[in-house]
């Protein structure tokens, strides 16, 4: 089966995190996220993906240079510009040649939805569209689709006020589209699949919607890709958190030569190379490969790159730190802050929310 992966966006949330690099491939627990997506569609049968891309798009072509992923092979279709998610969907599926019907996923969530489950029940349905559903607490930030019965969409609800509604169905992001649906997507044209598409298709009684309540999250925010990562050392998300880890007595997972001590506490995962002095502190943590975190500094609920370095007596709490960042000796980073690539905090420097380098995409 063919998958269209929408990677294109330039993932503005996330900066400074995505200024040189594009949000799918940036890590989850030591893995890229576009190869998380991919070995979860090869997994129900998906052996060609085509990624729809746009903005730093080598990227994606350099962490794949066998234009494969496994036994996915991969073909790349770079948009001329921002075509919106339907307009996406319809230059990548005419870039490949898809005439048959194929899934299409959005390559910043991560979920365990059946697929294969999710195709049966299209097929037996007749649909000529089927929307991946899940149910969430707070439908305030998203739209709410309800169904029949049979699982038939009937309606497309805009983003209620918050406290007005509870916990309801939302799209989920991924679906299984017959060729037909092409149709309705004229070509280089910017449209929107969940606004203009899905409601025609509604309008004709062909678009179904297949609950599911398996692990999914979107990682567009901080928070949220902060979260998805320590869902995944906590077990949140079934399996483990990367490839080659393993279970400490203690509880918590380490990569090959990871060197730490009774300070570092579970739910945490210490990558490969790095070390953790034996008075400092690790607790509801990835550390990356090779980071270095010295004596009497304190590390919790974050998430650190590879090659990170944590001076002594520092203080990281609830945040995200780049590829070879720094915080100098003494210093606090919290409150949700986001600190670039090699980017270093002075010794001593108190900042809570902050997101450095400020600086604009080029």
């Amino acid at each position: 089966m063919i998958a269209v992966v929408l990677v294109g966006g330039t993932g503005t949330r996330l900066r400074p995190l995505t200024l040189t690099v594009p949000k799918q491939v940036l890590p989850i627990v030591e893995v890229p996220m576009i190869e998380r997506v991919l070995a979860y569609l090869e997994t129900h049968g998906v052996d060609e993906a085509v990624l729809s891309l746009g903005y730093l798009h080598g990227a994606f072509q350099a962490l794949f240079p066998d234009n494969r992923y496994g036994n996915v092979r991969l073909t790349y279709a770079v948009e001329p510009e921002p075509l919106d998610t339907a307009g996406a969907v319809g230059f990548a599926a005419r870039h490949a040649g898809v005439s048959e019907r194929f899934l299409v996923v959005n390559g910043d969530v991560l979920t365990d939805l059946d697929i294969t489950a999710m195709v049966a029940f299209h097929e037996a349905r007749g649909a000529e569209a089927t929307i991946s559903l899940t149910l969430v607490e707070d439908p305030s930030a998203f739209g709410l689709v309800p169904t029949d019965d049979q699982g038939k969409v009937v309606a497309f609800v805009e983003k209620p006020a918050p406290g007005t509604v509870g916990p309801s169905y939302i799209n989920a992001g991924t679906y299984v589209l017959e060729p037909s649906v092409l149709d309705h997507i004229p070509a280089g044209e910017r449209i929107s699949i969940e606004r203009q598409v899905f409601p025609i298709l509604a309008a004709a009684g062909t678009v179904y919607g297949f609950t599911s309540d398996g692990y999914w999250t979107d990682t567009g925010t901080p928070s949220q890709y902060l979260q998805a990562q320590l869902d995944y050392v906590a077990g949140r998300h079934p399996g483990v958190p990367a490839p080659g880890a393993r279970r400490e007595e203690s509880g918590v997972w380490a990569m090959d030569g990871a060197d730490f001590g009774a300070g570092v506490a579970p739910p945490a995962l210490i990558g490969a190379g790095a070390w953790v002095a034996a008075d400092a502190s690790v607790a509801n943590s990835v550390i990356g490969a090779r980071c270095r975190i010295h004596p009497g500094a304190r590390v919790v609920e974050s998430v650190l790159m590879a090659d990170v370095e944590i001076g002594k007596g520092a203080v990281v709490s609830r945040s995200i730190l780049g590829r070879a960042a720094g915080v100098g000796e003494g210093a606090e980073v919290a409150g949700l802050s986001v600190i670039g690539d090699g980017f270093l905090v002075e010794p001593g420097t108190h900042l809570d929310g902050a997101r450095l380098p400020a600086t604009e995409a080029p």
